[in-house]
């Protein structure tokens, strides 16, 4: 098992799959594969199952979370990407904010194993709803698939006092009828205009067609 030069430790390959050190040995998320090293519980994280998984598989570096990060995650769904993240932070925070009653009860259940993460019904495009919950972050991580996920991703950071953001942006969900490669671009010219500096700009095939992650950083 070798960690990631990248992660400090939290992130680690093995024959070309992906891994978090967990931070709740015995206990699986999504069915995925568990794995005993020297006493140490890794839990595969698969890039068909997790963008930010698939980022990394993608040759991605600029993954600004590491040990006691204080993360907001927008768009958490059930819980499968952020229990990875929450692995990798491990006595930081994460928060998860998700819109949809179906998936918040099970992330709330998700969160249940995981005491660094907070459960949060919330709409991404209304911080101020949800401001009560969450105080400063280090990060910002958004998979949000609507319109303006760049100007979600700015409203953000600039609400809790993020320097970094990641948006995993799904072109398809901003406009059917410009190309991908249109769609990043717009998205790149948003974040530069409201004071971010672009750390990355990769898609993210074979695992996501038409999607890209853009890692920002404050000026």
């Amino acid at each position: 098992m070798e960690a990631l030069d990248f992660s400090n430790g939290r992130v680690f390959s093995d024959r070309g799959r992906l891994y978090t050190a967990s931070l709740c040995p015995g206990r699986r998320i999504y069915g995925e594969r568990l794995t005993n090293i020297a006493g140490t519980e890794y839990r595969e994280w698969d890039p068909r199952r997790s963008k930010l998984s698939a980022y990394i598989a993608s040759g991605g570096r600029c993954v600004p979370i590491s040990e006691g990060s204080r993360v907001l995650y927008l768009g958490a769904s059930s819980g499968t990407t952020p229990s990875h993240v929450a692995d990798i932070c491990g006595d930081g925070r994460v928060y998860c904010v998700e819109f949809a009653q179906r998936m918040f009860r099970d992330l709330v259940g998700t969160c249940e194993t995981r005491p660094n993460m907070m459960p949060i019904l919330g709409d991404a495009t209304r911080p101020e709803g949800y401001s009560v919950f969450v105080d400063g972050v280090d990060v910002v991580y958004q998979d949000v698939a609507q319109k303006r996920q760049a100007e979600i991703l700015c409203t953000n950071m600039e609400a809790f006092g993020a320097r970094y953001g990641m948006v995993a942006i799904k072109a398809r969900s901003e406009d059917v009828t410009a190309s991908p490669e249109e769609v990043f671009r717009s998205a790149e010219e948003v974040l530069r205009s409201r004071g971010l500096r672009i750390l990355d700009n990769r898609g993210l095939e074979p695992y996501e067609r038409a999607h890209a992650m853009i890692v920002v950083e404050r000026c």
